[in-house]
């Protein structure tokens, strides 16, 4: 009953964040630019709504953005832009599974079906209305949803599961070199070549005198010999050795006879002679044969919001800044772990209300009062003092506890990692950059702010720094004589103060026609932000600068993106993205061979827009990025 009570007011509250989520919250490093590009409008609609921006934007500045309405949508002038599609109920189907996988409401779907109010079955046709981008009128049927890996069931052959999946028996088993001779119950088969088979998939073969050991390999889209050697750790001469073809060229869907390396673990994904880890697609190395238990830790306080007989749910939702920010990460922690369950893995997620506030929590009582002996993973609490709890009450049964917002790394024991690089963590990483491209590097700085030169005069060799006096003036003259010529000379900007900033910026600019000039910042202030700071003069200097997530177009941040918004009927903002990567990257690491903790010291990983690289059970994983002329921000390589 408890959970049902749980579901339902979690439930109302997502009813009430689509609407107030018209509102976004601008965080560090973005542009008007990037906003616009990120909602799909003009940056001219927003100030429309935002006329205060024109000055320039800020952080954790809340602005308004353009949502067209379903009555624009529908409007007569806008009908011929929607074709019909038919959907064909599958077995177990509900109106609102179905609502929720297409995009539309439930109401819509009883509009356009009014027998559907007796209730569906399976094959029946449904019709729904979707925008026509084509500026077609074409109907056409949605195709059955195919998972991309499947465990054989009882009695299934290859010819009833090349039948359920549309697909021939000769592709079936083109794809599971395994199943040719035989298909047993509860293998693991894979129906697309976007996914590596399992370990458990491959054959072993044991030559003629009993000494040597293969594997049969299956080689991948856009893999070459040399790929394939660094992904099993074999030397091309032994690929070559067993597999003489290969020297005429590869092809998709050949399967290579490959030694199989005793003990080969995770650990030959860190390069031996640099010491640093290569990223890697931890949905390769899955072992689909062992099922994993995740637990989500979520500061909903939903006795709380039912008892408080002042507020209603909508004044703490536009009240309550960490209830919207917890709120949009778990929507993105929730379309992760959709995401797995599509691609087969095997998990299994309980979620508790720990109802914590800034001096409360009830983790204690979640803890002793439930089973988590089974439990692989812990996400969350969403503040350091409660995961540093969580980790002491759970570090006998060697539980990982992921802390996935806090920028400030805590003290919690060896099972408590921090997936949010921390601002001392970027500027490190930002420092470690800047030395690996250039040998001219200075600071200038402000003479009021003193935590940065400090730390350049503590900790970093090799930087000359040059102060602001009490007037707010620098001899510009004296920096310009210690640039170099023929190489790139990094300026750290350290100043919140306008004239400064401005100052500063135009004379870097004249510096241009001399010298290879780049602007940095370790973070961003609102003198940035000024009218006469524009944009384009940041990004003629290039203006660079640590950030724990990235600008990310590519297909799969843009599925993403479109998967959620038909969840949620809303873009996703920056937390809910990162409830989606941090939550994804985890579910990956507790599904490989050994675990979690096993890919911590030696595998960095990627997501939409966070990485992943665990060092002393804090996540390094920061990105430089620049201004570009163009106005976009770029990834520094």
């Amino acid at each position: 009953m408890r959970k049902l009570f749980l579901s339902g007011i979690l439930t109302f509250i997502f009813t009430i964040t689509v609407f107030a989520q018209l509102k976004h919250t601008i965080v560090k490093g973005e542009t008007l630019y990037s906003i616009s590009k990120k909602y799909q409008v003009t940056p001219e609609e927003i100030i429309k709504l935002n006329p205060e921006i024109k000055k320039g934007i800020k952080e954790n500045a809340i602005i308004t953005i353009p949502v067209k309405s379903k009555k624009e949508y529908f409007s007569s002038d806008n009908k011929s832009k929607f074709i019909k599609n038919e959907y064909v109920v599958q077995t177990g189907e509900t109106l609102y599974a179905i609502s929720r996988k297409l995009g539309v409401s439930v109401d819509e779907l009883i509009k356009n079906n009014p027998v559907a109010k007796n209730g569906i079955s399976p094959g029946q046709k449904l019709t729904y209305l979707i925008l026509n981008k084509t500026g077609t009128t074409e109907k056409f049927t949605v195709k059955k949803e195919i998972p991309l890996m499947y465990k054989i069931q009882a009695k299934e052959t290859k010819y009833s599961l090349s039948k359920k999946f549309d697909i021939s028996i000769s592709e079936l088993e083109r794809l599971n070199p395994h199943i040719k001779s035989d298909v047993k119950t509860g293998d693991t088969i894979r129906l697309t070549e976007k996914i590596e088979l399992p370990k458990s998939s491959k054959i072993i073969v044991v030559n003629k005198n009993g000494t040597d050991h293969f594997f049969d390999y299956t080689v991948q889209s856009g893999e070459t010999l040399y790929s394939i050697s660094k992904k099993n750790n074999v030397a091309i001469e032994k690929i070559i050795e067993k597999n003489p073809s290969v020297t005429q060229g590869l092809s998709t869907g050949f399967v290579l006879k490959l030694p199989l390396v005793e003990g080969k673990q995770l650990a030959k994904n860190k390069d031996s002679v640099t010491g640093y880890k290569r990223k890697v697609n931890l949905l390769e190395t899955v072992n689909f044969s062992k099922e994993r238990n995740l637990v989500l830790l979520m500061p909903f306080n939903i006795n709380r919001i039912e008892n408080d007989s002042t507020k209603t749910k909508i004044e703490y939702l536009k009240s309550d800044k960490f209830l919207n920010i917890t709120l949009d990460f778990y929507a993105g922690a929730l379309k992760a772990i959709d995401s797995a369950k599509v691609l087969g893995l095997p998990i299994k997620v309980k979620v508790f209300d720990a109802e914590s506030s800034k001096y409360s929590s009830n983790v204690i009582s979640i803890i002793k009062n439930n089973d988590f002996s089974t439990t692989d993973l812990v996400i969350g609490p969403f503040t350091n003092s409660f995961v540093e709890t969580a980790g002491e009450l759970l570090m006998d049964k060697n539980i990982p506890i992921i802390s996935p917002l806090m920028k400030d790394g805590g003290k919690g024991g060896k099972n408590v990692f921090y997936a949010m690089p921390s601002e001392d963590i970027q500027r490190e990483e930002l420092f470690n950059y800047l030395k690996s491209k250039s040998d001219a590097i200075f600071a200038i700085h402000s003479s009021a702010r003193t935590s940065l030169s400090a730390y350049i005069a503590n900790k970093v060799i090799g930087v000359k720094s040059y102060s602001f006096n009490d007037k707010g003036i620098l001899d510009f003259t004296t920096l310009k004589a210690q640039l170099v010529k023929g190489k790139k000379n990094f300026i750290i900007l350290d100043s919140d103060k306008i004239m400064q900033v401005l100052s500063a910026v135009n004379q870097l600019i004249g510096f241009k026609k001399e010298f290879d000039i780049q602007l940095v910042v370790t973070e961003f202030n609102d003198a940035l932000d000024f009218e006469d700071v524009t944009i384009k003069k940041l990004a003629s200097l290039k203006l660079l600068y640590p950030s724990a997530i990235r600008e990310n177009d590519s297909k799969e941040a843009l599925n993403f993106a479109s998967a959620y918004r038909k969840d949620n009927k809303v873009m996703p903002n920056q937390y809910a993205t990162r409830g989606f990567d941090v939550t994804f990257d985890a579910i990956l690491r507790m599904c490989q061979e050994n675990g979690f903790s096993a890919t911590i010291d030696e595998v960095e990983t990627e997501q939409i827009e966070s990485q992943f690289n665990y060092v002393n059970n804090n996540n390094r994983g920061v990105y430089m990025l620049y201004y570009n002329d163009d106005l976009t921000i770029k990834q520094a390589k």
